[in-house]
């Protein structure tokens, strides 16, 4: 796990841009296609929008999302409006390529299934997208895979649905999707997150995010959430 700090939320934003272009243009070059997924909160919007700069061969490229919360469209708490608001809106994806989390399905569990299927219709036997944005909470939750929730022991699933989080129940990418991935890259930004950093750093199972696999996975930090570390 590489782990760089830097001062500022921009700095972290235009780096993360750049290091998913890079992973998008090296997958396009050995696959022909790049699958990527992203995380919501408010740490990875700048980053989204200093991506839609980058120069990519969009027409290849296909965008999932790693969690959903299950309330309605257009709802501000829904990840995919933030992700289309700052990235998928002003680049040239075919529509065909983008991929919301189906949260207002009524059979939510079904359309978890579903999802899954989606995604494996791309990733194939390896299961394997090309790279997963990740962020991290002060309770060391990442992705929608929260202390205590059953989905935590999802092994044989790339897609489920935890129980109430903050007031909201959840689409996920798992574990085993989420440590299939060919690379990580982690945001991590604000006070309160030292401690969740240098658990993650440790890679304490006590913890979700301790539980994703070190292998492959850059951390982008501001001095925020780096405390005293460096």
């Amino acid at each position: 796990m590489d782990i760089r700090i830097f001062d500022s939320e921009d700095e972290i934003a235009r780096e993360g841009a750049k290091y998913i272009a890079a992973a998008a243009r090296q997958a396009i070059a050995a696959r022909g296609v790049a699958l990527l997924a992203f995380s919501g909160g408010g740490t990875p919007v700048p980053m989204f929008r200093a991506l839609a700069r980058e120069a990519l061969a969009w027409h290849a490229v296909h965008v999932f999302q790693v969690d959903e919360r299950m309330v309605p469209a257009g709802d501000p708490d829904r990840n995919f409006a933030h992700l289309n608001e700052a990235l998928l809106a002003h680049v040239p994806l075919p529509a065909a390529h983008i991929h919301p989390m189906p949260v207002e399905d009524q059979d939510i569990e079904a359309a978890a299934r579903h999802y899954e299927a989606e995604l494996a219709g791309l990733t194939g036997s390896t299961g394997a997208l090309d790279l997963v944005q990740l962020g991290i909470g002060a309770d060391g939750h990442t992705a929608s895979l929260v202390p205590g929730d059953a989905v935590l022991e999802a092994a044989d699933r790339a897609v489920a649905v935890t129980g109430p989080y903050q007031g909201h129940r959840r689409m996920t990418l798992t574990f085993p999707a989420l440590n299939a991935a060919r690379a990580r890259l982690w945001l991590v930004a604000g006070a309160g997150k030292e401690d969740a950093l240098r658990r993650l750093e440790r890679g304490e199972h006590a913890i979700p995010a301790g539980r994703i696999t070190r292998r492959d996975s850059l951390v982008l930090a501001d001095r925020a959430a780096a405390g005293d570390r460096l």
